[in-house]
């Protein structure tokens, strides 16, 4: 019978952070029900005055753009819950409504995005409408890329559950950015990347190394991240004149 090298060490199981244990069986899980916490907490700070009872009423749109994006969040605790309890068959089968809405996510993204900065120009006559637009033009693209690779590599669920789950996570500056000290000091992408930095953080306890996909992103969502503040911040001119053509 083949002996055992002498370099290589069984790890002990631990229950709580081992492969197979409680971190490794249910972190996906948990992350979903702190998703939907962040965006309950961060938008219970403006969605009374800005949505239910504001001065000024708001689009339309701006309503189904609340319902499409909170369903993703549904939707992301629900399948994490499939898997969970081993219904893989139903999450796959499922995981193509989730490409639909996910779809529709980026065009509906966008439109509310110039639809509410024609609001704050025009109506509401707030400045800086135009220099922020690259804010959530930024988070639409890196939520389409995460989730197009999701998409293509649904069938290797190392990568799609890092990728679903940072697309998920790229969204939350939008509730971050709800908390006034947050977005005056613009911060929210930090937030965001503390948030991503808890998968990392799981990796290294329970595989003891980071995966791929977060070395890759991660680095890429810094660069973007600091490039779109200081497009908003910055506001050089020649990103303002195009943020002023898109809002006509």
């Amino acid at each position: 019978m083949a002996s055992v090298p002498h370099d290589v060490v069984a790890r002990p199981f631990h229950p709580v952070t081992g492969r197979n244990g409680l971190l490794d069986r249910y972190f996906y899980f948990f992350m979903s029900l702190l998703v939907a916490a962040i965006v309950v907490w961060g938008f219970s700070h403006s969605v009374n005055d800005n949505l239910f009872h504001p001065a000024v009423p708001r689009p339309l749109l701006l309503w189904f753009h609340g319902a499409v994006f909170s369903g993703w969040v549904l939707f992301f605790i629900f399948q994490s819950a499939l898997v969970r309890t081993r219904n893989v068959r139903v999450h796959r089968t499922l995981g193509w409504f989730g490409a639909a809405l996910g779809t529709v996510m980026i065009p509906l993204g966008i439109t509310t995005a110039i639809v509410m900065g024609r609001f704050d120009t025009y109506r509401l006559h707030q400045s800086g409408a135009d220099a922020f637009l690259i804010v959530p033009f930024f988070d639409i693209l890196a939520f389409a890329v995460c989730l197009g690779l999701a998409i293509y590599w649904r069938r290797k669920p190392e990568l799609h559950r890092r990728l679903m789950l940072i697309a998920t996570c790229v969204l939350l500056d939008a509730a971050f950015g709800r908390l006034d000290y947050v977005f005056n000091h613009s911060l929210f992408y930090l937030c965001v990347d503390g948030v991503i930095l808890l998968g990392v953080a799981r990796d290294m306890v329970v595989n003891r190394r980071v995966h791929r996909v977060y070395v890759v992103a991660l680095p890429a969502l810094l660069v973007c991240q600091g490039l779109a503040v200081y497009m908003w911040r910055g506001a050089p001119q020649w990103w303002v004149h195009i943020g002023r053509g898109i809002l006509g």
